[in-house]
């Protein structure tokens, strides 16, 4: 169990500036997740951790030694890639064990070691079965076997259930959690994913642009994003344009707390899910479009000159409707009208 610190990182490909002054320091044991859409340099970020590639400036330290002069083999930085990267010509026995050949551990402690970790990842009834006979849950389980068994100072998971369906998906999230908790093991995960960065993560690390939007816990990324890139990036969201003065916002909706923000124009963001719809309270608006999802309907309504979208548990309204909507006084996040 490591501490990561990353200090100032670059990263080109030609003219293609990938990745801008990242800095980052991760606990040791914490579950971070790097978020972003494809293309922004998150998977790179992974393979300069590991040593897979080598910066163009800044440094890398693993439980505060410099990594820049360390080979990849010396790190104690695992990657798991998301195509699992299983051999197909051995058992599962025999590729979560094939770390700990390299690395000339006794065979009776491989022993030891393997049949606890199959027991922990719930495969002793598949220890003498090969790839080919697994379902893609249970190749991504011995691909984290093989990773966590030879005990890593950090463990790196670029998009790991991006080839699973969703019933696959649970339970391999449940499993990544119990395996993160059981081991202690600081771990680095990629995704584009929302949801499962904010479901699986201590802190997430927004990227865009090849820059950290925003470092945070999922909560504060969501109901307090620091930029409107990382707003929209989050999704969902309602800009409501108002006036900040003396530490209170005012727009249609009403007043909202704005301390600590300079007076003039200003943005309320709300969430789709921060905006209340009712039958007799609040401000008057029409439903101008429904969709039905099933546990929440997602309305459009037009409110003098705003058109809202919001997320409500009611489905008993219909397009030509009036009705009435709001949001508590310390919803939503305050953001500088942009430039």
């Amino acid at each position: 169990m490591s501490e990561l610190h990353l200090d100032k990182i670059n990263k080109s490909f030609g003219d293609n500036h990938v990745l801008r002054d990242i800095s980052l320091h991760i606990d040791e044991g914490e579950f971070v997740s790097i978020l972003g859409p494809s293309g922004c340099g998150k998977t790179t970020l992974l393979k300069l951790i590991s040593g897979l590639e080598v910066p163009d400036s800044g440094s890398i330290f693993i439980d505060g030694v410099c990594c820049d002069q360390i080979p990849a083999r010396k790190r104690g930085a695992v990657m798991v890639f998301q195509d699992y990267g299983l051999f197909p010509h051995m058992t599962v026995t025999q590729n979560i064990e094939f770390g700990l050949m390299a690395r000339k551990i006794s065979r009776a402690e491989r022993a030891v070691k393997v049949a606890n970790m199959l027991e922990l990842m719930q495969l002793s009834e598949k220890a003498a079965s090969y790839p080919n006979e697994l379902s893609g849950g249970q190749k991504q389980r011995v691909a984290l076997a093989r990773a966590c068994i030879i005990e890593p100072n950090v463990l790196l998971l670029d998009e790991p259930f991006s080839n699973l369906d969703t019933s696959l998906k649970t339970i391999v999230y449940d499993f990544v959690l119990m395996l993160q908790s059981t081991l202690k093991i600081t771990t680095v995960f990629v995704t584009h994913d929302k949801e499962e960065a904010f479901m699986l993560s201590q802190r997430v690390a927004v990227i865009l642009d090849g820059r950290i939007q925003q470092f945070d816990t999922p909560r504060q990324i969501y109901s307090n994003p620091l930029t409107r890139q990382a707003a929209d990036f989050i999704g969902e969201v309602n800009y409501i344009d108002g006036i900040v003065s003396d530490g209170i916002f005012t727009c249609p909706l009403g007043r909202f707390d704005a301390l600590g923000h300079k007076d003039g124009q200003a943005q309320l963001m709300l969430r789709f899910d921060q905006i209340i719809l009712d039958h007799t309270n609040g401000f008057p608006c029409t439903i101008a479009e429904k969709k039905y999802k099933g546990r929440t309907t997602t309305y459009r309504v037009v409110a003098a000159d705003l058109c809202l979208t919001l997320n409500s548990p009611n489905n008993s309204f219909e397009p030509g409707q009036k009705a009435f909507v709001s949001a508590a006084s310390d919803a939503g996040c305050i953001l500088e009208v942009p430039n």
